[in-house]
């Protein structure tokens, strides 16, 4: 065989999951007290907040992570969904979404746990919904997702909290939306999507940025090509659950370690939906509401998934 060749099949088996065994294990926790989908989900100090609802729901889900209860905050200003959050500093911080049906807003706002009220901040400079949120070193980037009508854009816009000002950054090469982003290794990994709103044309391209380069690059593509999934950054992997196409949901839980550019398999989630959202809390990844079928539906449904336990009996 000639040393090319070897190389190249050297390169495509490492970027191939691994699915020998399941790895780790899933369980249930208490449901949320309201059925939410297309939600963004977002975590500071212990507890997770559930923002926005595909069916018009605006009040705020609360939920402690270490006591598994329950609580509701002081509702959104309007009804919105396909949001994105980021929690950072003790605030919650969202951005864009869709409003008054399909109409992507550039609104910014900032909730505050100990004043249960919302505040107003600056506006993101592309109107957007369905993109990707992540924190990286003090400041939250916003990548892709689309504009009214539902194009995508390829925007990748950075905001800072302490100054209430944004500034932009190397575009997404591959633009997308329902796709997931997260930090990690100093890096933001974003995954999978699809094409101007159709989950018939989902996608598995897999991209790094590099902050110091002001630059993205191609990465091993996500094993299973999928829109609308949760995510969640643990340890040096970049985990991507569940999702949707045009006519099913996903169970399927593929965790990227970017270090290795290397793809692997995981016990599968147990109730399939998408339009939800995951964060971690002492090892563990905590996924909240979402949709059991393609499109709008919605549940309370919540699942924690140990990385290190043993596999769940399926």
């Amino acid at each position: 065989m000639p040393r090319s060749t070897a190389l190249l099949l050297a390169g495509i088996l490492m970027a191939s999951p691994v699915a020998a065994h399941e790895v780790g294990a899933w369980a249930a926790a208490s449901s949320a007290p309201a059925e939410r989908s297309e939600v963004a989900v977002a975590a500071i100090d212990g507890k997770a907040y559930v923002v926005g609802d595909y069916n018009g729901a605006t009040e705020l889900l609360i939920y402690d992570l270490a006591k598994d209860v329950w609580s509701r905050g002081a509702a959104s200003p309007y009804p919105v969904h396909h949001t994105m959050a980021v929690g950072q500093g003790g605030l919650i911080y969202v951005f864009g979404g869709y409003v008054n049906g399909w109409d992507a807003t550039d609104k910014v706002w900032a909730y505050d746990p100990k004043t249960n009220a919302w505040t107003p901040r600056a506006p993101l400079p592309t109107a957007r919904a369905a993109g990707g949120a992540t924190l990286l070193d003090g400041k939250i980037h916003v990548v892709s997702g689309s504009v009214s009508g539902r194009k995508n854009t390829s925007a990748h816009e950075v905001y800072d909290p302490a100054a209430d000002r944004w500034s932009k950054a190397a575009k997404l090469p591959t633009p997308r939306d329902h796709l997931s982003v997260q930090a990690v290794g100093g890096r933001i990994v974003a995954v999978g999507g699809r094409v101007d709103g159709d989950s018939g044309k989902n996608l598995a391209v897999n991209q790094v940025y590099d902050p110091a380069k002001d630059a993205w690059s191609e990465a091993a593509p996500l094993p299973t090509a999928r829109s609308g999934t949760a995510s969640a950054a643990l340890g040096q992997d970049v985990y991507v659950i569940g999702g949707e196409s045009n006519h099913k949901t996903y169970d399927q839980v593929e965790a990227f370690d970017l270090p290795k550019n290397f793809w692997r398999s995981l016990a599968r989630l147990p109730t399939a939906r998408h339009g939800f959202g995951a964060v971690t809390y002492n090892g563990r990844i905590y996924t909240l509401v979402g949709s059991p079928k393609p499109g709008g539906f919605k549940s309370g449904t919540v699942e924690v998934f140990d990385p290190k336990a043993d596999p769940a009996t399926r």
